[in-house]
């Protein structure tokens, strides 16, 4: 046998999670969602009432989740009385969920919605209309909360997020792109005024400059995140972008790329400080006073952060992880005391559970887990700590060793991670999938390979025009430095990645030989099918990440075409519902294999989409995955 027994299986893996995200406080109250993988992967809305009741305030088959740019986002807004407004998938209309629970439509059918706020009896949001012709047109727009068709204020632009209305009601920020740029390429802070007329200006950003998440100081100042020093860093500014003044200048990251809407990465206390979420790779949580620039670490138990911030009072709420506690929906308290306020809480019974700590240089606080993506984890002795190391140089990686003794005094197998983005980023969380490898003995390495986001713009721009190349090598490199450092058999060694790391996976297998095998879940395959038929939000994405149209580099870069250099086994998983990467990407690949005489397993999988969401799919889809690894690794 080449691997040993594991207690964890892969119902653990895929069963248990809830994935909590996009929390809101507000008046003692928080809310956030939860995934139902058992119930088809829908999405419900819950709250914590101040006395520490939690209920779940969606039954099926309601589903919160917006397609806007079909990666969605935030898909709700809270009311000043407690009320809810979400997005319903089925029809991506919103409804007001009133206080007798039952949900009242406000918009009509034919547009989706995203980027929720709730400003003087309306919602304000993003707005994106399909017409007949395929054409997609977005912007922003405000709906009275009895509902109708809405008012336009920001059209012409391709793309829209982030409304903000200063605390006057007298202007509306916000931030607009157009193709071919994404959100971390180059954006626009406009404002409009909403009252006496006028057109809108420009308040920062441009073609080079990524302007994110802005916020009202007060009527006529903005906080901003831009990466004009080559980092994502925090900004105050005039109304017309008078008086820009860089509120702690830092080579890290104060953001995470804005692949979904409705992402804050910092959020505003009652005395006016800011939780900031900040670092390299992975985001730290802190309390940065805009005055002073003073940045003061909060010494809570969490490696890292999702970008979703929100505030109440001197309450920060978001989600924190770290490789031994699952994704958690925490508030803070930044006061001074706050620990002893929360133990003594916790002693009454009153939090779910209290984390407190001190260290030099960090405020001593305390975190109140308000609920966990996992109710039960394995033995903490199967959890595998993660260690941060760098290959080829000065490419980043997390490595994952395997559990438990070598096996017959060889070397164990390896296998590389490789993220979708391809500008995202790996991160330190706990991560069963990897878990349920390392505790039969198969190592993982988590690459961020160049084109990552938490390094700088320099680094997300080392894949500008060379996808399939930069991306490629530093997998490759990860392979070669795990046998040449003596940590991996070099004939065990295979590579995993899906949507764009499936694509890296595919173009390492046909250029590299150092794979034992690869598994692409829902991966490009090839170019110029992607560019004319996925969705409108990444329809100019390729121009960035190989070039313009021209059919002799997209042969020359796509694994389609490349198939020939193709040695190893493969195992290629596919959604049939993906509106991202068609199902057609894998299959040709597939197809191209079988008729090399190289060995491929191809599993599709109905009612999926773009990341698999259901518990028998995901447990489906790794079990085929574990299998495959004992066939290759044998």
């Amino acid at each position: 046998m080449p691997f040993w027994p594991s207690p964890i299986s892969t119902r653990d893996v895929a069963g248990s999670g809830v994935r909590p995200a996009w929390p809101t406080a507000q008046d003692g109250r928080v809310w956030w969602t939860e995934d139902r993988p058992g119930e088809g992967g829908r999405t419900t809305i819950m709250c914590r009432a101040a006395d520490g009741t939690c209920r779940e305030l969606l039954p099926a088959p309601w589903n919160a989740r917006t397609r806007v740019h079909e990666y969605g986002g935030r898909p709700y807004a809270v009311t000043p009385t407690g009320e809810v407004v979400f997005a319903h998938l089925k029809d991506q209309r919103l409804y007001l969920l009133g206080t007798d629970g039952e949900p009242k439509p406000l918009t009509p059918e034919g547009c989706r919605y995203a980027d929720l706020l709730i400003h003087d009896g309306q919602v304000w949001c993003v707005r994106e209309r399909h017409a007949e012709d395929g054409k997609v047109t977005r912007g922003i727009v405000s709906i009275p909360l009895e509902g109708g068709e809405g008012r336009e204020w920001a059209t012409g632009c391709d793309f829209y997020a982030s409304p903000a209305i200063s605390p006057d009601g007298r202007h509306l920020a916000y931030v607009c792109w157009n193709h071919p740029r994404m959100p971390w390429d180059g954006t626009e802070l406009r404002v409009t005024p909403l009252a006496g007329g006028g057109g809108s200006w420009t308040v920062r950003g441009g073609p080079a400059e990524s302007v994110l998440a802005p916020s009202w100081r007060d009527d006529s100042r903005l906080y901003l995140i831009s990466d004009r020093s080559g980092w994502w860093n925090l900004y105050e500014a005039g109304l017309r972008g008078d008086g820009l003044r860089e509120l702690h200048p830092a080579e890290e990251e104060f953001a995470l790329p804005p692949w979904q809407l409705g992402g804050r990465p910092y959020a505003v206390l009652g005395d006016g400080r800011l939780a900031v979420l900040h670092g390299r790779g992975d985001l730290r949580l802190g309390v940065l006073d805009a005055a002073s620039g003073t940045l003061t670490d909060l010494d809570v138990p969490y490696s890292g952060w999702d970008g979703a911030l929100t505030a109440d009072g001197t309450f920060v709420t978001g989600i924190g992880y770290a490789a031994a506690i699952p994704r958690s929906v925490v508030t803070v308290d930044t006061t001074a005391g706050g620990a002893a306020d929360a133990a003594a809480d916790a002693a009454a019974g009153g939090a779910a559970g209290t984390a407190a700590g001190g260290a030099a240089g960090t405020a001593v606080v305390a975190a109140r887990v308000l609920r966990q993506d996992r109710d039960r984890l394995p033995d903490p002795a199967y959890l595998p700590v993660p260690q941060p190391m760098r290959v080829g140089g000065e490419v980043h990686a997390f490595l994952y060793p395997p559990y438990g003794p070598a096996s017959e005094g060889r070397l164990p197998p390896y296998v590389i991670f490789v993220h979708g983005g391809p500008t995202a980023h790996a991160n330190t969380a706990l991560d069963l999938e990897k878990a349920f490898l390392t505790s039969r003995g198969i190592g993982v390495l988590d690459v961020n390979y160049g084109g990552s986001t938490g390094y700088g713009r320099a680094y997300r721009e080392r894949l500008k025009g060379l996808w399939g190349l930069v991306d490629v090598a530093d997998v490759v490199a990860a392979a070669e430095g795990l046998a040449a450092g003596g940590l991996a058999d070099p004939a065990r060694i295979a590579v995993r990645g899906g949507s764009a790391g499936g694509w890296t996976v595919m173009a390492a297998c046909c250029r590299s030989d150092v794979f034992a095998g690869g598994v692409s879940y829902y991966g490009v395959s090839a170019l110029a099918p992607l560019v004319a038929h996925t969705h409108d939000f990444e329809s100019r994405y390729v121009e960035w990440l190989v070039g313009p149209e021209d059919p002799q580099v997209y042969a020359a870069r796509e694994p389609l075409a490349l198939v020939d250099g193709v040695s190893c086994p493969m195992l290629l998983l596919q959604g049939l519902d993906d509106p991202v990467v068609p199902p057609e990407q894998s299959t040709a690949f597939a197809d191209a294999l079988s008729e090399r005489g190289i060995s491929c397993t191809y599993l599709a999988f109905d009612g999926e989409s773009h990341g698999f969401r259901r518990t028998e799919t995901r447990a489906a889809a790794l079990a085929a995955e574990l299998a495959f690894y004992q066939q290759i690794f044998a």
